[in-house]
């Protein structure tokens, strides 16, 4: 600080920054000489360093379990002196209990002795969920196409309103699929996620619009490497 001020008003920038990068230097070079092993110079010392502050993060965790084990230890001794009572409720605490009333009569634990003395239902496990019957997207659409022939405009809500079956629900929206593909029918749907209305648009011909099987065929196995 007396250097800054002996500069003056007039100093310079360059020089007062050289002057403050070699004071921080040589201030560096002080302390790493007064205080020990401030410098590191090898890696072996640093791995001698790290090991030397692993073994004593290890004593001190050694150090706090053992004095653990110890309060354990008295704490268990203290404990296996205490005994419990067995003698009753002294008079003042007996006053306070509720008199035993029961107001069952001797028809009441008949039934209740008919249905403890019922066999239990064997437990069953239901697999309903797990293996649930296939739906034909071609059969769905024969039905939708024929409501259609009829009705010539439906919301797909009154499609589906005759069953609540999820399988039913999503083959139906598939055959749906499957006949906008084949120009049978237009979708009109004026808000997202709004009613969803279906018109019929493929003439007052017998011939039904084709729908293929693609969605009720099984899917194809990969196929195994022949391993030499």
């Amino acid at each position: 600080m007396a250097y800054i001020r002996a500069m003056g008003p007039d100093w310079d920038l360059d020089e007062t920054t050289e002057f403050l990068v070699v004071a921080a230097t040589l201030l560096d070079l002080k302390a790493a000489r007064l205080l020990p092993a401030a410098e590191v110079e090898d890696e072996a010392d640093l791995a001698l360093l790290e090991a030397r502050d692993l073994l004593f993060a290890r004593l001190l965790q050694y150090r706090a379990y053992k004095q653990i084990a110890d309060i354990f230890s008295r704490r268990l001794d203290d404990e296996g002196r205490r005994y419990p009572r067995t003698v009753g409720l002294e008079p003042h605490h007996a006053e306070l209990l509720p008199d035993v009333v029961i107001s069952i009569g001797p028809e009441g634990f008949a039934r209740l002795a008919v249905k403890a003395m019922q066999p239990r239902p064997k437990p069953q496990v239901y697999v309903d969920h797990i293996h649930a019957p296939l739906v034909s997207v071609q059969e769905q659409a024969g039905i939708v196409v024929a409501r259609l022939k009829e009705l010539g405009e439906a919301s797909f809500r009154a499609l589906v309103q005759d069953t609540d079956d999820t399988l039913t629900v999503v083959a139906r929206f598939l055959a749906l699929l499957e006949l906008y593909r084949e120009k049978a029918v237009a979708l009109d749907q004026e808000t997202a996620l709004g009613e969803l209305t279906v018109r019929w648009t493929g003439g007052d011909g017998d011939a039904a619009p084709a729908v293929t099987d693609e969605f009720d065929r099984p899917p194809e196995q990969p196929k195994e490497e022949n391993k030499p």
